[in-house]
């Protein structure tokens, strides 16, 4: 019986170890005060939740094909000049742009925030808003796809994440 040369295995999500705790907690913490995502930017809207404004950053083309209901139009590159006057100074405002391979709502995070504006970054952008089944309004009228259900539960209630 021949000897049989022992393989070392590792771990490829160990090869950086994780950060302690309270870092952590520190990052996420990070994390969630610059992003919101879909179903809790709906479900704000929903309710009515006081103190968002959610933006539709892109061009207008964009704007006429889907948009949130109740979002402001303003393309990144006019933020500067119309947000002082469309967007109150007390509200946080929520950017969103196509989907997550557009860095567009970041650019437009950025801008306000070197307006002085509280804001925080839509994930998924208008693509997982249509894709989790949210009704949006488009130039032809108020328009809602199929849920997508690699995306959100097929019942179509929250996933409580």
């Amino acid at each position: 019986m021949s000897a049989t040369p022992s393989a070392e295995i590792t771990s490829a999500v160990l090869s950086v170890p994780a950060a302690v705790p309270a870092v952590a907690a520190a990052h996420y913490a990070a994390r969630l005060a610059f992003e919101a995502d879909v179903s809790d930017v709906h479900a704000d809207l929903a309710s009515g939740a006081p103190g968002i404004v959610v933006v539709d950053t892109r061009s207008s083309a964009a704007w006429d094909q889907g948009r949130i209901p109740g979002a402001v139009h303003i393309p990144t590159a006019q933020i500067a000049d119309l947000a002082p006057r469309l967007i109150d100074r007390p509200a946080t405002v929520v950017t969103y742009c196509w989907g997550p391979g557009c860095n567009g709502a970041t650019r437009a995070a950025l801008a306000f925030a070197r307006l002085g504006y509280q804001v925080k970054e839509m994930l998924g952008g208008f693509e997982y808003w249509a894709r989790e089944g949210f009704a949006y309004d488009s130039a032809t009228g108020t328009r809602q796809r199929p849920l997508d259900d690699l995306t959100a539960p097929r019942s179509g209630i929250a996933c409580a994440c």
